[in-house]
């Protein structure tokens, strides 16, 4: 039993659909290829490419599209009252974060109307202001300004620096770039008062932040706020959750106290950016400790995080940030690699293949 389908979640069942009957829960009428939701904002036509129905996931196993309300070693109740028993299971349910770097809907239909509504009312401000610089809204910046270069876009963070877990010249590059396309970027201040209007919707407005300055947008997006995807678990049928809402486990990824319960994804405690990257990995140590277990043996794969931080940080197609771990420490990308490797097409190939589609 796989509870939650994204980026681990539908790796790991995928993985064990050929050894185990694999049962995968999910709300959601397809997987939403979140790393490319910024890019199908800007470019619609481009959208479809981010929504992978879940029909073509698994070959033997099925998906039963509901919300997990409770999870014991035994099993998982439905939010409708259904009980579904398991010999093994996997909590992956991941995380919520505000639109539109995650869809705030469980229908693919919904979601696609909703970023068309979007894309027409970014395209019809002049003035863009996104509150927060991490890497979902420095991303939503370049992706902004390479299809309206003349747009005028600010993102403000009460963060003195940019990235600071990563090295100096990656940051260096990244406020280069930034200038280059003629981001506004105001560091160490905050808003004193939301905007007057939601996130995405139009409406000219002027706001003052912390530092005395005032400044003026047409639309707005919150690019901060990461939530645990874990209410399921508050009855502690399974495990005590951390202050944060995360989930205690084991160099082999399963949950303290049980030898058949794993946990993958945003939802463990592992000292890591919760990345897409790291989930699947994560589902890879799953996939073979389960299948260790039912052939009768013990399961040994283990993960550890690397020392070294990495990310593939995108400024549109053509343009972006890199660091992955090298022998000698970090290895910062530049521009040219980010593209070829994540820029370009943000993996839907990869996707692609992980759900048989052309």
């Amino acid at each position: 039993m796989v509870i939650g389908g994204g980026y681990g979640g539908a790796s790991v069942a995928k993985a064990l659909d050929q050894d185990a009957d694999v049962v995968l829960i999910d709300p959601k009428d397809a997987f939403v290829h979140s790393a490319g939701s910024l890019r199908a904002l800007v470019q619609p036509g481009w959208a479809d490419n981010i929504f992978f129905p879940y029909g073509t996931l698994l070959s033997r196993g099925k998906v039963v599209r509901e919300r997990a309300a409770s999870v014991d070693p035994a099993g998982v109740t439905l939010a409708s009252g259904e009980r579904i028993d398991a010999d093994y299971l996997v909590l992956a349910t991941g995380s919520s974060y505000p639109y539109p770097a995650k869809m705030d809907t469980d229908s693919s239909t919904e979601a696609l109307e909703k970023l068309r509504l979007t894309h027409k009312n970014v395209a019809g401000a002049d003035r863009v202001l996104i509150l927060g610089a991490g890497p979902v809204g420095l991303e939503l910046s370049g992706e902004i300004k390479a299809v309206w270069p003349h747009k005028r876009v600010t993102v403000v963070d009460p963060a003195e620096r940019l990235m600071p877990a990563f090295a100096p010249e990656l940051r260096a590059d990244l406020h280069r770039q930034l200038d280059s396309i003629g981001v506004d970027l105001r560091l160490g201040t905050a808003l004193t008062a939301e905007p007057p209007f939601e996130p995405g919707e139009p409406g000219a407005f002027t706001v003052t932040t912390t530092t005395g300055d005032e400044l003026s947008a047409d639309l707005w997006f919150r690019a901060y706020g990461v939530n645990i995807n874990g209410d399921y678990l508050s009855d502690g049928k399974v495990t005590t959750r951390t202050p944060q809402g995360q989930v205690r486990v084991t160099e082999t990824l399963t949950v303290h106290g049980h030898d058949h319960i794993y946990a993958l994804g945003d939802i463990t405690d592992i000292a890591e950016a919760k990345m897409a990257g790291y989930a699947m990995q994560h589902a890879e140590v799953v996939a073979q400790n389960i299948s260790a277990q039912l052939r009768g043996e013990r399961p040994t794969a283990t993960y550890r995080p690397s020392p070294v931080p990495s990310v593939l940080l995108p400024l549109g197609p053509n343009a972006g940030v890199g660091q992955v771990p090298s022998g000698e420490g970090p290895a910062v990308l530049p521009a040219e690699a980010v593209s070829e490797y994540k820029g370009t097409d943000l993996f839907v190939g990869r996707f692609n293949e992980l759900f048989g589609v052309a």
